[in-house]
């Protein structure tokens, strides 16, 4: 292997013969003389390529009598042979996407010549949309991409999910790739739940977002593919005068949606209720709820603040005092240009915005420099750059009593604010103990958490023409995250704990530097009918993270809010861990007769957090493409534009486990009699190596009636072997487990894209569509059970999907004497289940079974863009269907039958009773369990239709522009989750809960702020 690196690297360095090319310039517009922008300009047979700049004008090094291939999503395409430095190129209206420009690691390729399967999202899609992150942007817009925001706090982490889970312990998140390095996207913080890593990056610097989806795609990043393959590719400078725009957005947010509660007068006639049917004996009426006066009535007027006999029955809504509407300000500035020479893209961007749930905001400054500059013929070199400042105010865990959605459950009866002190309740001199729960508002006024990091992403390269069609480009990048989380805790947000009787403070930093260069040739070649596309290289990332930890009690007084006033240095920490990857890749791409193609590719790792037995992995692909279009048969079928047949096959792999999974650990601790001591921690596995996932994938891709309707179909399998398990080991060896590679899962599923030109002319309207199904099963992991989520429910088992929903199944009620019931579930002699039902007195005795599945079967988005004079609107909705979600969280407690003092949903009111005996709703017995244990009563749809973005713009006319003297003015009012169709009986059902945890702790709400629905009205301007 040492031989291998020392010749590749001798190779890479050796750049002796130069090449020089033919700079061309030139301009595109459309029938009308209008310019162009984003239309894509490709050498023919090779995949340099570049994009017109929204003047039309671009430039690109072509060789003199090459053809250059020009295409645009809106116009059809056009060929020009190169016999002049100049050129003016006009395009029709009658366009297809085929010829757009995908980047596929280490290079680009024409989407036409592409064999694998991809999704992209462009930088125009999401252009000035109030995304919370850029991996929010691809929300229902790829087909097979599962992505779930989770929560509507600020900040926080996202799930994404490529085609289904392909591990169960190991991370399932895809890998993220900016302009060319791999960058650092594990959660950063303790305190809140996740964080989410890419919210530094702004998304109006995008141009692009492809998706690798199967392992022909993504094998060129071997150990790393298994999740797939997300390629983030930044703005770069345009050829020509310097054009600057300016955008300003100005709105507000809002909760999607509030759950509806009981009011005051509600809450106590049915606690009354739930009091008189306590103890009733089967066949008589409920008890008197008078004869319970020195309880019932004590206890609300206890919490109501009335006197005795007399509660006060004004009503207090909680819930709207969690959600506030919150502000939204976003300014951006742009600059691009260049010459032959040099071209160059500058950005700035300042957002701040105001959460929905009090107590939570968000600001961010980026900044962002890209430099593109051709030193010499033979030598090009460039730099990316991108610094950002993010402050958020964090809220606590959605499980949290301080969380401020939990409010929902206080009793409405309960003031705001103590009356005998004006304080808000709960906060001492006044009655710590009421409400009885802990009111959130004392937090969000006597403590603070905020969380401020500094991120920089930079990438620099050279690139050197070596010979006519080879190239050698070097790059190295940088992800260097320093973060800072400070927290202060006022004596009046602790209740019932002296040891914080004048104050808590926190800090915790964090410090991540993350390393990757790529060196490698790139070689192309065209002879009468072949074209030949090479690949060859290497690359390199090292992550180092530093972590510590402080904290101090007894301040002086709450001015003094910095750890070094405070008198006990209580706890502290520090600790460090890193990982090292050393890769060598090989791609080929052939092309016959412009319709047979073959891509092969392999790649090579080795990774420090495998043993030593088995550091390197081999990771090899294969895919071919067949474009039955271009073939005799099809010449008469005119309604056939594009038709091509793909196959693929491949091996991925996954290693996002940790850094130390393979080694024998041991862990300083206090020794006997307080002094120093080390013990042993981790038993090691030097046979440990990754999870091998092997994909197949079936593809057509088609365009019909001259490209008016085009898209993709495809089948995959995926075969994950050797998941990385946590596994029981024998007592003897000193250990309970140890990670391993144990067994396999399987994930099938079909994807469907089709892209529709509806209505072409002075009138435009075009629909993008997608759908995919995902179907996932546990084939082995060697009989264990694994379970996590909310009181267990969630369950890793053979033969069954990733996460299912396992617990006793809900029977109803019993009419006779409103018990809950529940299927015994017990098999019969001859193996069938016996649905006989039990009691709630008998829960314990009923079997536990699959009640649900967390997983969706089918996902999909629909996004339709109208145009007429000057006047643009574009509608998306994306949808979720045939989940479920797990409530238990909230309705162990509010959706009970008045077991505990939280206040009810408003569908309790439906409890059983004498006069109501046939519902679904068990009755209601104060203080008396009845339904409330885990099971199916909590497992309900979360299935979902959500418009998720909607904007409709005007910009003026050419006339006015050249009369202003500018290129661009416009007006335009953009919404972001306006509407959500659903029957999910909470908030919003796109939850994640601790899906960045684990992969089967999903589909859990515990009380999780709804995403926000946000109206932004924007003003842009190009100079």
């Amino acid at each position: 292997m040492r031989k291998l690196y020392s010749l590749l690297w001798t190779l890479l360095c050796t750049t002796t013969l130069l090449w020089a090319q033919n700079p061309v310039t030139g301009k595109v517009t459309d029938e009308n003389g209008n310019p162009v922008a984003g239309a894509t300009i490709s050498i023919k047979r090779t995949s340099t390529a570049t994009v017109s700049d929204v003047r039309g004008d671009f430039s690109i090094n072509a060789p003199q009598k090459s053809t250059l291939v020009i295409s645009h999503v809106s116009f059809g395409s056009a060929e020009v042979v190169v016999n002049s430095s100049v050129l003016s190129i006009q395009l029709k209206t009658d366009a297809s996407s085929l010829s757009e420009v995908v980047v596929t690691g280490y290079g680009t390729k024409i989407k036409r010549d592409i064999t694998g399967s991809t999704g992209r999202v462009s930088g125009s899609d999401i252009e000035n949309t109030p995304i919370p992150s850029i991996d929010a942007a691809i929300q229902g817009k790829a087909a097979g991409v599962f992505v779930n925001s989770g929560s509507g706090k600020l900040g926080q982490g996202i799930t994404v999910r490529v085609r289904g889970n392909s591990s169960i312990s190991a991370s399932s998140q895809p890998l993220y790739v900016l302009d060319g390095v791999p960058i650092t996207t594990t959660s950063q913080s303790s305190y809140g739940g996740t964080t989410n890593p890419l919210v530094d990056i702004n998304p109006n610097d995008i141009e692009s977002i492809d998706i690798l989806k199967d392992a022909s795609a993504g094998a060129i990043y071997g150990s790393r593919a298994a999740n797939g393959v997300v390629l983030i590719t930044t703005k770069k400078g345009k050829t020509g005068r310097t054009n600057v725009s300016a955008n300003i957005q100005k709105g507000y947010s809002e909760a999607t949606k509030r759950v509806e509660f009981l009011n005051a007068q509600q809450y106590i006639d049915f606690y009354r209720q739930a009091a008189g049917y306590r103890d009733r004996v089967a066949g008589t009426p409920p008890a008197d709820p008078n004869s319970w006066t020195s309880y019932i009535n004590d206890f609300i007027n206890y919490n109501s603040f009335g006197t005795a006999g007399t509660p006060n029955q004004k009503d207090y809504n909680w819930q709207d005092q969690a959600f506030q509407r919150g502000g939204y300000t976003q300014a951006d500035v742009q600059l691009n240009g260049g010459n032959d020479k040099t071209r160059f893209f500058l950005s700035g961007q300042y957002l701040t915005q105001a959460g929905t749930i009090i107590g939570n905001d968000l600001d961010r400054m980026t900044g962002r420099l890209n430099l593109d500059h051709k030193a010499s013929n033979w030598l090009s070199v460039g730099l990316t750059m991108s610094l950002a400042r993010t402050m958020n105010r964090r809220l606590p865990d959605d499980n949290a009593f301080s969380n401020p959605l939990q409010m929902a459950a206080l009793p409405p009866i309960t003031p705001f604010t103590d009356p005998n002190t004006g304080l808000p309740t709960g906060t001492p001199p006044g009655d710590v103990d009421l409400p009885l729960y802990y009111n959130p508002v004392i937090s969000v006024n006597y403590a603070k958490y905020v969380q401020e990091s500094f991120r920089n992403f930079s990438t620099a390269f050279g690139q050197v023409n070596i010979l006519p069609g080879l190239r050698f480009r070097s790059e190295f990048g940088v992800d260097i995250l320093s973060q800072n989380e400070e927290g202060y805790f006022q004596s009046q947000t602790v209740r019932n704990q002296t040891r914080a009787a004048n104050g808590v403070g926190i800090n915790r930093g964090t410090f991540i530097t993350n390393y990757n260069t790529n060196n490698f040739f790139t070689y192309d070649k065209s002879f009468k009918q072949h074209v030949i596309e090479a690949t060859l290289g290497m690359s390199y990332q090292q992550s180092q993270s530093k972590y510590n930890f402080v904290e101090g009690l007894q301040f002086p007084s709450n001015s003094y809010q910095r750890i070094a006033s405070a008198a006990t240095k209580s706890d502290g920490s520090s600790s460090e861990t890193n990982f090292r990857f050393l890769s060598y890749f090989l791609r080929t791409n052939y092309k016959f007769n412009d319709k047979y193609l073959l891509s092969v590719s392999g790649r090579i790792d080795g990774s420090s957090r495998f043993g030593l037995n088995s550091r390197y992995g081999f990771f090899p692909a294969v895919s071919v493409g067949w474009i039955l279009s271009e073939e005799k048969f099809l010449e008469n079928a005119r309604f056939v534009s594009f038709l091509k047949l793909r196959g693929s096959y491949g091996i991925v792999g996954n290693s996002e486990i940790g850094n130390f999974p393979q080694l024998g650990l041991f862990s300083g601790d206090a020794g006997y009699a307080g002094g120093a001591g080390q013990r042993p921690s981790q038993i090691g596995n030097p046979d440990l190596k990754w999870e091998q996932t092997k994909q197949l994938d079936l593809g057509l891709d088609f365009g019909f009636f001259n490209n008016r309707i085009t898209g993709e179909l495809d089948y995959y399998t995926k075969n994950t072997t050797g998941l990385l398990l946590n596994v029981n080991v024998p007592a003897t060896t000193g250990f309970t487990s140890q990670v391993k590679n144990v067994g396999r899962l399987e994930n099938r599923g079909v994807e469907l894209v089709i892209n529709s030109k509806n209505v072409v002319g002075k009138f435009n309207w075009s629909t993008q569509f997608n759908i995919a199904t995902n179907k996932n099963k546990v084939l082995d992991i060697q009989g264990q059970i694994i379970e996590g989520g909310v009181r267990s429910m969630n369950r890793v088992a053979e033969g069954q999907p990733i996460g299912v929903f396992f617990t006793v199944e809900y029977a109803g009620v019993n009419p006779a004497n409103g018990d809950a019931l529940f299927y015994s579930n017990t098999k019969n002699a001859d193996g069938s289940i016996n649905r006989a039902t039990v009691t709630n007195a008998g829960y314990g005795t009923a079997q536990r079974v699959v009640v649900g599945n967390p997983n969706p079967k089918y996902i999909g988005g629909i996004t339709n863009t109208f145009s007429f004079k000057g006047f643009d609107l574009n509608v998306f909705f994306n949808g979720v269907f045939g989940n479920q979600i797990n409530i238990y969280g909230l309705g162990q407690y509010s959706s009970a039958n008045a077991i505990y003092e939280d206040n009810q949903t408003a569908d309790q009111l439906k409890a059983w009773t004498l006069a109501n005996p046939n519902t679904n709703i068990p009755e209601a017995r104060f203080y008396r369990g009845n339904g409330n244990q885990p099971s199916s009563r909590y497992i309900v749809s979360g299935t979902y239709v959500r418009l998720r973005s909607a904007t409709l713009g005007y910009n003026l006319p050419s006339s006015v522009l050249s009369k202003i003297k500018v290129s661009r003015v416009r007006f335009y009012v953009s919404a972001l989750n306006l509407v959500t169709i659903t029957n999910y009986p909470l908030w919003d059902p796109e939850v994640n809960a601790d899906s960045f945890t684990n992969n089967y702790s999903i589909g859990n709400d515990f009380y999780t702020p709804p995403q926000p629905k946000t109206i932004l009205f924007g003003f842009n301007i190009g100079l």
